[in-house]
């Protein structure tokens, strides 16, 4: 249900107030929109993309032909790496790992903000908001 929510968070920051309908596939809960004219669309990512294509913003996915090759490298990242983790250890060395590759950067992609800036945000702040949760209750 969380990537059911984020899509329409980025329906909204994109400017779209199409309202569109989502489902949920599988155990996983996997994303799934009913196109008007054409097939289904699966998956958090792929969804994503087409709707920063429908808002004419396909500058979010790369403007170069690396920069897209890394937009797309994150956003692989994000469905295989962050989303399912829970453990404890799992998402310290998550955070660390991602606070390592940032030191020269100002985004995912060096200079440039893009969805993998967008759905990365959204895949760790349920970790972000968690810890400093643990932390203020840790304070008491």
């Amino acid at each position: 249900m969380a990537a059911v929510a984020e899509l329409t968070l980025l329906e909204k920051s994109l400017g779209l107030n199409k309202g569109n309908k989502y489902n949920t596939h599988g155990e996983r809960q996997i994303p799934v929109l009913q196109t008007n004219n054409g097939p289904n669309l699966i998956g958090l990512t792929t969804i994503a993309a087409h709707l920063v294509k429908q808002a004419n913003k396909e500058y979010l996915l790369g403007s170069t032909a690396e920069e897209k090759a890394i937009v797309q490298q994150w956003l692989e990242y994000r469905v295989t790496q962050v989303d399912g983790h829970t453990n404890k250890d799992d998402i310290r060395i998550l955070l660390k790992d991602l606070n390592s590759y940032l030191e020269d950067k100002v985004y995912l992609t060096g200079y440039n903000f893009t969805l993998a800036d967008i759905l990365l945000y959204y895949g760790l702040h349920r970790f972000i908001v968690m810890k400093v949760k643990h932390r203020e209750v840790g304070d008491l």
